[in-house]
């Protein structure tokens, strides 16, 4: 496999304090528990205390979810392990539409290589994720982008009824019929009708969007024994009630340690994530399929029109825990309360985030595990392969922008025997500008700026010549535009990151069973830090 490592500062729209958490740890210390290393999860490991009783509730639960999800034999040994004493990394994200943008499936398979690299260092450990399936924007996951034959494909269902619900119990309705039906048969003519398949069986009307998610993830990680976590379930609410109760006791101090974070990271010069105002709380009141921020007063905690007395919704969290859910920095402390989590698998922005819940988990939790990137990956295929090689360019310059990029194509669209002979008369002209310039400067040396503005001023209108010369070429054949299109649609598909934008599974097709795999071994411990540029077939 053909790939090229970048690091994350030569990728771009990656948060400061991401880098700064990558590059440079000293600087943001005071702001996590542990550097980002792999020596850090076997210290983290050696000191978890996690209870023996909900281990066992939590895997009960977990099997329970998995097995109706359709896990394979190796999910189940893992589970088994879990309960037997393991501990566990863990990712999560989104449940996006026929499994969301391709970062999804990275957070799985880094999860999934950094437990299989603690388990073969003598830390029994297994992956875990994480379906956001309490998250209510709708509008985040109803809808996936594909790359298919050059062109960019958008399959979007309607905004439901039951907007302001958990996505994760929304249905997805007769809608999903005609979407899976098309995009199966691109899979199946990419090459994959397994995975065509896999989306034949996952997606069917009566699921959900969390469902339909987690039986697509048990089939394309079912030989990894990826376990996955549905925080919907009441259950899981049950285990979590003396969390909720204990971040609605504690609320005003918390408050004043997150506001006073706030101020912290930007004195550092960092800016705060997740906005915290002198009456937010951690939490979301759940209650006739809608979801309300709680914020609190003096004497009171309020969601929406009801208030509750601060003692009695602190109760009622005991009695009704199903109804509560966490907001953005009580969800990862959550997620570890109820998982002896020794990593956690994170994006850019949710580790800048974390920089925030430190002080949740430091005061609910007393520990935190250790935050290591995902990995990141834009992949190539043949024909951008070979796009990138006649224009000679770098991916980081399709990333620069469509201005640039068009310029530079044009500029080497010049071809043949005039491209060889503009290089030749370049050439000459910039000697003999050289030559004349010398003997000028010699003359009068108050001339030296007039001449160099004027060497400048030929070179500039060369290359404009130049360009042009690539813009009658290109009217002729019509290809530049045409392979502009392919290059960004693939590299910088609306202007943001592949990962960020494009579903991988058109590219599983394509590459065939082993995909998956070679993608997994790059997302070692070993390489964390890193971006890498992969030529796929």
């Amino acid at each position: 496999m053909d790939f090229r490592a970048l690091s994350f500062r030569q990728v771009p729209h990656q948060p400061k304090l991401f880098l700064d958490y990558l590059d440079h740890f000293e600087k943001v210390k005071s702001f996590y528990v542990h550097p980002p290393a792999m020596t850090a999860v076997t210290r983290a490991a050696g000191k978890l205390d996690y209870p023996d009783d909900r281990r066992a509730e939590v895997v009960s639960i977990l099997r329970e979810q998995n097995i109706a999800l359709g896990a394979g034999a190796e999910t189940l040994s893992n589970l088994d392990r879990l309960e037997k004493g393991t501990v566990a990394v863990v990712s999560g994200q989104q449940v996006g539409l026929f499994s969301g943008p391709a970062y999804s499936v990275y957070k799985a398979l880094t999860a999934i290589q950094i437990a299989e690299e603690l388990t073969q260092s003598g830390i029994p450990a297994v992956p875990v994720f994480w379906m956001a399936t309490e998250d209510h924007d709708l509008d985040e996951v109803r809808h996936t982008t594909w790359f298919d034959q050059g062109k960019l494909v958008r399959f979007e269902l309607p905004v439901a009824a039951e907007v302001g619900r958990p996505v994760g119990q929304i249905p997805l309705g007769a809608q999903i019929e005609p979407l899976v039906q098309e995009a199966a048969e691109m899979l199946a003519n990419q090459g994959s009708d397994l995975l065509a398949q896999y989306l034949i069986e996952s997606y069917r009307p009566e699921e959900t969007y969390g469902s339909a998610f987690g039986k697509l993830f048990a089939r394309l990680f079912a030989q990894h024994g990826l376990i996955l976590m549905d925080p919907l379930d009441g259950g899981l609410h049950k285990v979590a009630a003396p969390l909720y109760q204990h971040a609605l006791a504690e609320r005003d101090t918390l408050n004043e340690k997150l506001l006073q974070r706030g101020k912290e990271l930007e004195r550092a010069g960092f800016e705060a994530t997740v906005k915290v105002t002198s009456k937010s709380a951690l939490l979301f009141s759940l209650k006739d399929g809608s979801r309300q921020a709680i914020t609190a007063s003096s004497q009171e905690f309020l969601a929406g029109d009801k208030s509750w007395p601060r003692e009695e919704l602190v109760q009622l969290t005991h009695r009704e825990p199903e109804n509560f859910s966490p907001n953005a920095l009580l969800r990862p402390v959550l997620q570890d309360y109820l998982l002896p989590t020794v990593a956690s698998i994170a994006g850019p922005t949710e580790i800048a985030y974390l920089a925030q819940a430190e002080v949740v988990y430091r005061q609910l939790l007393a520990r935190m595990p250790v935050v290591l990137p995902r990995a990141g990956f834009t992949l190539i295929d043949a024909k951008a392969s070979k796009l990138l090689r006649k224009y000679e360019l770098e991916v980081e310059e399709v990333w620069a922008g469509s201005q640039d990029l068009r310029h530079k194509m044009e500029k080497q669209s010049v071809t043949g025997s005039l491209a060889k002979d503009f290089e030749r008369d370049q050439k000459q002209i910039a000697e003999m500008l050289t030559k004349l310039g010398e003997k000028i400067e010699a003359l009068d040396p108050t001339l030296k700026n007039t001449v160099e503005k004027t060497r400048e001023g030929i070179e500039f209108h060369l290359d404009k010549l130049r360009r042009k010369a690539g813009i009658a070429l290109d009217q002729k054949a019509g290809l530049v535009a045409a392979h502009e299109q392919h290059l960004e649609s693939l590299l910088n598909p609306h202007k943001v990151l592949q990962e960020r934008e494009l579903c991988l599974l058109p590219f599983l097709a394509r590459w065939g069973a082993g995909g998956l795999s070679e993608l997994q071994k790059l997302s070692s411990g070993k390489k964390i830090g890193h971006h890498f540029i992969i030529q796929v077939p």
